[in-house]
């Protein structure tokens, strides 16, 4: 039994800490005062194509790409150490292209569609998004009421879809809909191509979220998108979104991390030189709490996740370990970045640190890809077998 990452993808995580390093943390100052002054966290298109340029150089594109597509097939045990490097910057970048619409792309996509949609976002030369969640129906998909009805070879989508990351930006958002109703169990979902300027697709307003971030809803009215742009097979969308939702949860995992090590980081460095009533905090027992638990917590939080990753390689069921991850490692890495905040006293209360930021990230992922509490839910009701 290895617990150590294989030579070559230990090679790659250092690579990207360095490129994250060197790269991205002279820019987080920059991020920082944006948001400070209600502009979001983001980098400007100067800042992006010079990141750019240097992770492409560095041949960090196309990480878990195919190979027969230009990318370098990498397993998710090696995406783990490469998520959690760019988890401990706040600085808002990926490595193009995004793995969980990429992976989406990989299981469901035909071929034509892979020359159209999965070649050029490999390429780095588009933006996707994904429109699952709607007002109302969040964490739960068999509420979802967008429809898709096929007319000729074409199909109409109507309805309504929230929470969408780079919804106004993206060149072509995945759109699930349902397309088969079924009164007596459930619906039968599709997944859609939906490219940037279809007539019928709407982007109704721009939402700013806690972290700095903007999410978007969008509505369908009418939207024609012509039959051969149906991802998968109809009725069969939710199989291949899960494989989208398991990526970004093993993602978020990953990069809660990253943040919890940059925090425990900061307390290791900040309690021995800060002196209250004649000793340094490294001397105060709760201190020493806070890091001993964080450095525990973040030794489980990789265990479980490198664990997850691995039985996703080796192709298992691994629903109940993604949500076991995704709760347990955001919740366990707020807690941590929180007693960081407290530790810093007065200065982790301002926005000059990257901690306020990092913690409101978190809260964010407490809710994205579904809240922690379903999650928890998954994990118990698999191990009593109370399923509805």
């Amino acid at each position: 039994m290895n617990f150590e990452l294989s030579h070559e993808h230990a090679m790659l995580k250092d690579l990207v800490g360095k490129f994250v390093r060197d790269q991205l943390m002279p820019f987080e100052q920059a991020v920082i005062a944006r948001e400070n002054i209600g502009q979001g966290t983001y980098l400007t298109p100067e800042e992006t194509a010079k990141v750019d340029a240097v992770s492409r150089e560095l041949g960090l594109w196309g990480l878990d790409a195919p190979e027969e597509v230009g990318g370098m097939n990498l397993p998710m045990v090696a995406m783990v150490g490469v998520s959690e490097e760019l988890g401990k910057t706040v600085v808002p970048y990926y490595l193009p292209p995004d793995s969980p619409n990429l992976r989406m792309l990989m299981v469901a996509a035909d071929e034509r569609q892979r020359e159209a949609y999965l070649e050029p976002y490999v390429r780095g030369e588009t933006i996707s998004a994904i429109g699952i969640s709607e007002p109302g129906a969040g964490a739960d998909p068999q509420r979802m009421i967008t429809t898709a009805v096929q007319d000729g070879d074409d199909w109409i989508i109507n309805g309504r879809k929230i929470w969408i990351t780079k919804g106004a930006e993206a060149h072509f958002t995945i759109l699930m809909a349902v397309t088969d109703k079924n009164p007596n169990g459930r619906n039968g979902m599709s997944a859609f191509l939906v490219d940037k300027g279809t007539p019928g697709f709407n982007v109704l307003r721009k939402i700013p979220m806690i972290d700095g971030t903007s999410t978007y809803e969008i509505a369908l009215d009418d939207c024609r998108v012509p039959g051969w742009k149906l991802l998968g097979q109809r009725g069969q969308g939710f199989a291949p979104m899960q494989v989208r939702l398991g990526t970004r949860r093993i993602e978020m995992a990953s990069w809660s991390i990253g943040m919890a090590q940059r925090a425990l980081d900061m307390m290791i460095d900040y309690a021995p030189q800060r002196t209250t009533f004649g000793k340094p905090l490294s001397s105060r027992q709760t201190v020493q709490n806070w890091i001993a638990d964080a450095a525990t917590k973040i030794h489980a939080m990789r265990l479980m996740t490198y664990d997850c990753a691995w039985k996703i390689d080796e192709g298992r069921d691994t629903r109940s370990e993604i949500s076991m991850i995704k709760s347990f490692c955001i919740e366990s890495a707020y807690e941590i970045v929180d007693h960081a905040m407290q530790l810093f006293g007065g200065m982790g209360m301002t926005r000059e640190l990257p901690l306020y930021l990092m913690s409101n990230k978190l809260r964010t992922m407490r809710i994205y890809d579904g809240p922690s509490e379903i999650h928890n839910w998954v994990v118990a009701r698999g191990l009593l077998g109370t399923y509805e």
